[in-house]
């Protein structure tokens, strides 16, 4: 019997604006062998990718949040229902952004300091929270329940980041752990062998074009993946410095960009396994954490300590923009709205910012796809 795993949007008739291609099922393993999924979501993409270019202003604000603390979330999804889902590290409660742009908060089962670091969107709708120094895995329900479930690995700063793999199981990225973990569409957690393992080793995570995972390196020194029937495998990398990058994020036409943290240069690799570098027009330590590619096809860099913003377009252009608000560990991943914005999330940070991207708005399907929606 073939098993079938779907969100089932509420908010698309159309099931062919969904963006998820094939993939929350991917039973006819089109994501691993003729990129069919890809394709028709990278056509969605492209949509909204060419309109957006008639737009070039990229417009920041801010917004109140109703809770704040130092390293309070790092990390966010896009539920089913359209709220933005702040992923909670040292925040004792969680917080939530609605469609509508109404602030809230809400009660957790379990908190602890670096609880846990990005979240991702299984294919029943249940958000996942990624555990990095917590000792049990939590989750929030389409329908808004939190409960927590049991874990098979737990060290301090385990995991960080996360992706949904082609056969619906959710992966945890590894940062310290000695072992990859993963749940299943069932709820089963399981763990499996990694190639290679560092201290604080990778950060986030992208799911490429043809069903890999791709680690992204922190103090890694060489890079990692997992194809989609499982393999784990190691390449070889550009530039690798401490604490290199920060997140990852896939570009439209298949490139995965590694976010800076603290290199002076991006790293990219292409859909060939291509890996290259490329001048950055300002670097920090700490710069950024995180990435959210926008409706026009720009890669935006979330900031951390950076004092502006950065970002690469659609043709591999990089150029800076003023911020409104900064600080020391200010935001700590980001994620793209159903209306286009993006919206960074707090992790020391007083405030939300945000950037309106004034192009065409991706569809919420397209927003909640495995490809996009993570941390």
């Amino acid at each position: 019997m073939t098993a079938t795993f779907n969100i089932a949007p509420r908010w698309v008739a159309d099931t062919k604006e969904l963006g998820w291609g094939t993939l929350p099922t991917a039973n006819n393993s089109s994501v691993g062998t003729n990129l069919v999924a890809w394709k028709d979501f990278q056509n969605l993409l492209y949509k909204s990718v060419a309109k957006g270019k008639l737009y070039n202003t990229d417009i920041v604000s801010t917004y109140s949040l109703v809770y704040t603390t130092s390293l309070a979330y790092a990390g966010g999804v896009v539920a089913p229902n359209g709220d933005i889902q702040f992923v909670p590290a040292g925040a004792n409660r969680g917080q939530k952004l609605s469609a509508n742009g109404t602030v809230s908060t809400y009660s957790l089962v379990y908190t602890t300091t670096n609880a846990y670091f990005g979240g991702v969107v299984a294919p029943n709708g249940d958000i996942h929270f990624v555990p990095n120094t917590a000792d049990r895995g939590q989750e929030v329900s389409s329908l808004g329940i939190v409960t927590t479930y049991s874990l098979v690995y737990t060290t301090t700063n385990a995991y960080l980041g996360g992706v949904l793999a082609p056969n619906g199981d959710i992966h945890f990225i590894p940062y310290s752990a000695r072992v990859g973990q993963k749940i299943a569409p069932d709820g089963t957690v399981s763990t499996y062998s990694l190639v290679y393992t560092a201290s604080f080793a990778y950060v986030g995570g992208v799911l490429a074009p043809n069903g890999d995972i791709h680690f992204i390196p922190a103090q890694a020194n060489r890079g990692q993946k997992i194809s989609a029937a499982g393999v784990v495998s190691t390449y070889d990398l550009v530039y690798t410095v401490s604490f290199a990058y920060g997140g990852g994020v896939l570009a439209p036409n298949g490139d995965i960009h590694f976010i800076p943290y603290n290199a002076n240069r991006g790293q990219k690799i292409n859909i060939n396994g291509t890996v290259s570098t490329y001048s950055l027009v300002y670097t920090a330590s700490a710069a950024y954490s995180g990435g959210v590619l926008a409706p026009n096809g720009d890669i935006h860099f979330v900031p951390d300590t950076a004092n502006r913003g950065q970002k690469i377009s659609a043709n591999g252009t990089v150029s800076t923009y003023s911020l409104i608000y900064t600080t020391t560990s200010a935001y700590n991943g980001g994620v793209l709205a159903p209306d286009g914005s993006i919206y960074f999330i707090p992790y020391s940070a007083n405030r939300g910012q945000e950037i309106s991207t004034m192009g065409s708005p991706f569809s919420q399907g397209i927003c909640m796809s495995p490809w996009f929606n993570k941390f």
